[in-house]
C-alpha cells in the first residue's frame, strides 16, 4: 500500500493540540483566596459576595447534617455535595427564579435555594410522593435519577422558552459520567441546532461513581465536546466561587440574548463518596488525592477573600452555622410529620383512570388500611 504524503492538513496530532489549547481553565481566585485575574472579577456588591458565601456555608451544613441522617437510616438516598459548593451555588447565583432548573440527584442545594422548601427535599430523598409535588410557579423539575436524562429535558424546555419569546433560560447539571451518555450529546446537539437558551453544566469531580474521568473519554477536556454541536464550551475552576459566577453570568447573558446554548465544565471534587448507598471512595482513590483537593476547598478560598476585604470573621460564621443547624432540624421535623404513604395511594396514582384490576386492588388495600 502506498504511503500517504505528509501534509499539515493530515497532521492529526497537531489537530488535537489545536483544539485542546482553546479550553484552558478560567480562574479568578487561587487556592489561598488571592485574586489572580482582575479582569474577571464579578461586579458583585459586598453584601452579594457575603450572601454567596453564606449560601455555600449553608450547603456544607446541609451536607453534614444529611450525612448523619442517612447513616441513622432517617433519610434514604443521599449524594454528598461537600467540595462542590462553588460549582453548584456560585453558578446558581447567576440565574433568576424565572429560569428553569433541571437538576441531577446531587443538586439538592440548588433546588432549595431556587425556592423549594427544604422539608420537601428531605421527603424526596425518602421516596415520599410529596417530595415531587412542586408549586405551579416554581421553575424546576425534581432531581433526575437517570444519568444524563435532564440534558434532553432542558434542551426541550429551552426551545419552548424561545418559541414563547421568554427572556428566560433553562439550566441543568450533570457529572463527568453524564457527559459520556448518549442523552448528553443528543441534548446539546438539539439545543445547538435550534439555538435554544440553555446552559449545560458538567460538574467534573473526577469520578463517575468509581470510574476515573480518563477512562471515560480520550478528550482532554469535557468542555471541548460542545464544539461538535457548534456550541461554545468553556472550562472553569469549579472550586473558585468568583470564576464560577463570572462564567455562569456570561453564559446566561449569551443564551438569553438568543445566541443559543453554552456548555460549562467545572473542575471540582466531591470530598466524600458518590452516595451513601454503599460506595467507598477509599477503594479507588488515594489518600494523597483527598489531601490535594482538601487544599482547594471552595469555602477556604471564599472565606479568605472576604476576610481580607473585612467582610467576614469567625464569630459571624459560628453564629450562622448554629442558625442553619436549627433550620435544618425544623425541616427534618416537618418531613417526619408528613402523612405516611399507603399502598392504595400508590395504586391511585398509577393511572389517570384506574383499570378494573387496579381498582380492585385499591379497594382491597383500602379495606386492609382501615378505610
Amino acid at each position: 500500500m502506498a504511503k500517504v504524503k505528509k501534509n499539515k492538513a493530515l497532521d492529526f496530532a497537531a489537530h488535537l493540540k489545536s483544539v485542546e489549547k482553546n479550553y484552558s481553565m478560567v480562574q479568578v481566585l487561587d487556592e489561598t483566596g488571592k485574586v489572580v485575574n482582575e479582569d474577571l472579577l464579578p461586579d458583585l456588591k459586598d453584601e452579594e459576595l457575603v450572601e454567596l458565601f453564606e449560601n455555600m456555608l449553608w450547603s456544607r451544613a446541609l451536607n453534614d447534617r444529611s450525612t448523619t441522617l442517612a447513616r441513622q437510616g432517617r433519610l434514604g438516598f443521599f449524594a454528598p455535595t461537600a467540595g462542590q459548593e462553588a460549582s453548584q451555588l456560585a453558578s446558581l447565583y447567576a440565574f433568576n427564579r424565572e429560569d428553569i432548573l433541571f437538576p441531577g440527584y446531587r443538586d439538592i442545594p440548588q433546588l432549595v435555594l431556587h425556592g423549594l422548601p427544604l422539608y420537601k427535599a428531605f421527603l424526596w430523598s425518602r421516596g415520599h410522593v410529596e417530595g415531587n409535588l412542586y408549586p405551579e410557579d416554581y421553575n424546576a423539575m425534581p432531581p433526575q435519577i437517570i444519568i444524563g436524562a435532564q440534558i434532553v429535558q432542558a434542551a426541550g424546555a429551552g426551545l419552548g422558552l424561545k418559541k414563547r419569546g421568554k427572556k428566560q433560560v433553562a439550566f441543568t447539571y450533570t457529572g463527568d459520567g453524564g457527559s459520556s451518555q448518549g442523552d448528553f450529546y443528543e441534548g446539546v446537539n438539539f439545543a445547538g441546532a435550534f439555538e435554544a437558551p440553555v446552559v449545560f453544566y458538567i460538574q467534573n469531580n473526577g469520578y463517575a461513581i468509581s470510574t476515573p474521568r480518563h477512562k471515560q473519554t480520550a478528550a482532554t477536556t469535557l468542555a471541548q465536546k460542545a464544539a461538535a454541536a457548534g456550541v461554545p464550551g468553556i472550562q472553569v475552576d469549579g472550586m473558585d466561587p468568583l470564576a464560577m459566577y463570572t462564567v455562569s453570568k456570561a453564559a446566561r447573558d449569551w443564551a438569553v440574548e438568543g445566541n443559543g446554548p453554552v456548555v460549562i465544565e467545572t473542575i471540582t471534587s466531591r470530598f466524600g463518596p458518590h452516595s451513601l448507598s454503599g460506595d467507598d471512595p477509599k477503594r479507588y482513590r488515594t489518600q494523597a488525592s483527598f489531601e490535594e483537593w482538601d487544599k482547594k476547598d471552595p469555602l477556604i478560598r471564599m472565606r479568605n477573600f472576604l476576610t481580607e476585604k473585612g467582610l467576614w470573621n469567625e464569630e459571624k460564621e459560628v453564629a450562622l452555622i448554629e442558625k442553619y443547624d436549627e433550620e435544618i432540624r425544623e425541616a427534618v421535623k416537618q418531613a417526619d410529620n408528613a402523612p405516611k404513604q399507603k399502598v392504595s395511594d400508590f395504586l391511585k396514582t398509577m393511572f389517570e383512570e384506574p383499570t378494573n384490576v387496579i381498582q380492585e386492588q385499591i379497594e382491597y388495600f383500602e379495606m386492609k388500611e382501615g378505610k
